[in-house]
């Protein structure tokens, strides 16, 4: 089984323009993430997809692997999706480009159910953890999800699901963490379906993925991923690399 990661990385971000190349400690944010992504041997090969000349050029200098997108994209499963049409590959693992100090367990929590998977009833993995915070639950940056018996994907919303109508039947609440790693025609299947309202309304791509009626298999975890999407962010991540 071929394994390969691919990082999308653009270079417009709303809430923290050009994040991936500002400095963290000497080197880029997206050189740091897709150095770290390497640095796990938990892959095949290792690539960056972007739109932007300047990434590709900051990771191929650096010696690593960079894929130019040819078209504009409206989610990074499209991006990754036109980026390995022609490889010969079996899983594809979605590393996020903010994330500097991805961590090999969490990538091996979701490759873990493919390992696992003999019947081939699984189209895509991600990870959640349970939170327990009001704050957190009620807040729409948080991802939740719920699931099935078998931890199959129900449902994703911003919102609070499921509802606490009742507060005493011991229902969890979970967070989704977006590490995804895909079966390759799952990928490009989702590559030629239509955005439908369910996705459009919530702005989340794996929403795609359950109308259109594959199946993805949630593993829970206590990770928790330090994205970069501010420049405060930024400073605490400068702050954990003095500390290593």
């Amino acid at each position: 089984m071929k394994i390969i990661a691919v990082i999308p990385a653009r270079y417009a971000s709303t809430r923290f323009p050009a994040k991936l190349m500002q400095d963290l400690g000497g080197k880029t944010v997206i050189l740091r993430t897709y150095e770290a992504a390497v640095a796990t041997k938990l892959f095949d090969d290792v690539f960056v997809v972007t739109d932007s000349d300047l990434i590709f050029d900051e990771i191929v200098s650096n010696g690593g692997k960079a894929i130019m997108s040819i078209k504009e994209h409206e989610s990074g499963s499209d991006r990754i999706a036109e980026a390995i049409f022609s490889l010969d590959v079996d899983i594809v693992v979605n590393v996020q480009g903010d994330e500097p100090f991805t961590e090999a367990e969490p990538l091996e929590q979701v490759l873990s159910v493919f390992k696992d998977d003999v019947d081939r009833k699984v189209d895509l993995a991600s990870l959640m953890r349970e939170i327990t915070d009001e704050d957190e639950i009620n807040n729409p940056n948080n991802v939740k999800v719920v699931v099935d018996q078998s931890q199959f994907a129900l449902y994703f919303s911003r919102s609070v699901i499921p509802y606490p109508r009742d507060k005493d039947v011991g229902v969890r609440y979970f967070q989704h963490i977006g590490i995804y790693a895909f079966r390759k025609q799952a990928l490009l299947d989702f590559y030629s379906l239509p955005m439908k309202s369910l996705e459009a309304s919530e702005k989340l791509e794996q929403l795609r993925y359950l109308e259109f009626g594959k199946r993805i298999k949630m593993v829970e975890t206590t990770h928790v991923g330090i994205g970069i999407d501010t420049a405060e962010d930024l400073e605490r991540a400068r702050a954990m690399l003095r500390d290593i």
